[in-house]
This record gives structure tokens, C-alpha cells and sequence, in this order.
């Protein structure tokens, strides 16, 4: 049997003719394609959650600051916030310490899992190390779910974008965002069809986020983004969940997320020409910075 599919509907029938979960079909178009056997996928998989944990606990940790001087320190500070004061609850709340550490440590020259890419890095194990924490799900359903954002992942990369530089943001956050929604519903046990929902419903939330990184890094906005990557992907996933959702099919929505994102001016696709990148105090703060940086190298 032919397990490829170009698209979330050739996904979905082969879901529906084998009676699988969006997981297995994906385990199952590795091994064909791939030529490899599914021991070697989940050692692949373990290996990225590794990294992933990893990823968020040397930044709660340890905090550094990142290479570009703008961020550093954020997630330690929001972990260590009085319980009291914390009102997005512990589930939400350690997907957003999650996010934050893990775009702080891929601006301070850390090892991170690109999902889908490096700026867009903290919203999938937010959503991942959250889950397994708070909900008794076991180490294979967390498999299940990141092998299932593994599949939504390849399903955007090959009909549409998730170049900030192509198609602004949305094509990033909201892309993981799409992800870590289809991932939820997985290892909440929903249907395939629930997944696609979920995964439509994040890239809509988000549809339109311009890219506009100060001073050209992935620090600012993008650490913050990725918090809101994270907590999209959760409303979604409770969204499809009850079957309450857009009801606009995947394949369809990519492609309107890449035509959004291909009509945005230059100026808000990654050149740091617009948006918060030409924000007045931001570019004084960076001017400033820059001055001492060149005083300190003449010293």
C-alpha cells in the first residue's frame, strides 16, 4: 500500500481506510519512504523530546542572556511568579514559561528542535511539556502527539510556507501553532478530522502576523509570540474537541495563509523595516546599545 499523502485530504482517506490515528499513518509513511522500522522513528522522536525538555529547563534554570543582548532571564522570572498572580492557570501557565525558555535558549546559541523552524522553536514543546506534565497521558501518547504535528508540519512545508521571509509570522508561529493543535487532540484522543479542524483553526487565529524582528534577531517580538503560538494551539484543540471550530479544510486554509502571507508588503516579512522593529524606544534602546558596544571595543 501507497502510504504517502500530498495533502490533509489524501491524509485523511488513508486515516479513514485503515481505521488509523493521523500517527500511525505517519509512522507508517516513514518506514515506506524512509526505508527505516518504527524503533528507529521513536528513538528519532525520544531523541527530539529530549531536546526539547532539555531546551526549557536550561533557560528556567540557568538564565542567560541572549546573543543579541534583547531577551534573557524572562522565563525564570515568569516561573518564579507568585502563584496567586498566575491567572492563566498551572496548564497554560507552564506552556507559556515553556515557550519563553526555549526562544531564549535558541537566541543564546542553545540546541532546540526546529518546529517547524528555529524562530517559531518554543510553541510545540510548550505544548508538549505541558501536557505531559499536567495530564496522565503516558510516553507513547507524547510520542503520538509530536509524530502527529510531524505530519501537519510536512502537509504546510509542501503547500505552503514557514518562512517568516516568505510569508511573514503566520507562516511561523502559525504553523507550530497548527502543530501543537493537531498534536492536543491526538493525545486527547480525538479524530483525525478533529486534528485537521484544530490545526485550521490555529493557522486562522493567527492569519496575518506580520514578521518584524527588532534589529533583524529572533528575540523581539518573536519570544512573546511564541507564547501566544502555544496558548492558540490550546484553544483550538478545545475548539475541535467539541466540534466547534472554523470549518474550513486545512488544504484550503494553508493556502489562503500562503496568499495572506505573499501579499504582505516587504516591509513585514523578516527585513526588520516595519512593525515593532521600527518601534521609536526599541530603536533608541538598540542605538544606545550600539554606541556603548563600539565604546567598549575601543577601550
Amino acid at each position: 500500500m501507497d502510504w504517502d499523502f500530498k495533502n490533509a485530504e489524501e491524509l485523511l482517506d488513508l486515516c479513514t481506510q485503515n481505521s488509523m490515528p493521523i500517527s500511525e499513518v505517519m509512522i507508517n509513511r516513514e518506514i515506506q519512504l524512509g526505508e527505516t522500522r518504527r524503533e528507529v522513528i521513536f528513538d528519532q522522536v525520544d531523541a527530539c523530546l529530549r531536546v526539547m525538555n532539555t531546551a526549557v529547563d536550561r533557560a528556567v534554570a540557568d538564565p542567560v542572556r541572549s546573543m543579541g543582548g534583547l531577551i534573557g532571564g524572562e522565563a525564570h522570572k515568569l516561573d518564579s511568579l507568585d502563584a496567586s498572580k498566575a491567572v492563566c492557570g498551572p496548564v497554560i501557565h507552564k506552556a507559556i514559561v515553556s515557550a519563553l525558555a526555549v526562544a531564549e535558549t535558541n537566541a543564546s546559541m542553545g540546541v532546540i528542535v526546529a518546529a517547524p523552524t528555529a524562530g517559531s522553536a518554543g510553541v510545540l514543546p510548550a505544548v508538549l511539556m505541558s501536557m505531559y506534565e499536567h495530564y496522565d497521558i503516558s510516553m507513547e501518547t507524547l510520542r503520538r502527539g509530536l509524530i502527529t504535528a510531524s505530519a501537519i508540519g510536512y502537509i504546510l512545508i509542501r503547500n505552503g510556507s514557514v518562512a517568516g521571509a516568505e510569508a511573514g509570522c503566520q507562516a511561523e508561529v502559525g504553523s507550530a501553532s497548527a502543530m501543537a493543535a493537531s498534536a492536543i487532540v491526538e493525545m486527547m484522543g480525538g479524530t483525525p478530522e478533529q486534528c485537521c479542524e484544530a490545526a485550521s483553526v490555529a493557522l486562522s487565529n493567527l492569519l496575518g502576523l506580520v514578521c518584524d524582528p527588532v534589529r533583524g534577531l529572533v528575540e523581539v517580538p518573536c519570544q512573546t509570540r511564541n507564547t501566544i503560538g502555544a496558548v492558540g494551539a490550546y484553544t483550538a484543540a478545545e475548539l475541535a474537541l467539541a466540534d466547534v471550530g472554523l470549518h474550513v479544510p486545512l488544504d484550503e486554509m494553508i493556502q489562503i495563509t500562503y496568499d495572506v502571507g505573499r501579499s504582505l508588503p516587504e516591509s513585514l516579512r523578516e527585513t526588520a523595516k516595519g512593525g515593532c522593529a521600527v518601534a521609536p524606544s526599541l530603536c533608541a534602546e538598540c542605538s544606545k546599545e550600539a554606541a556603548w558596544e563600539k565604546a567598549r571595543s575601543l577601550m
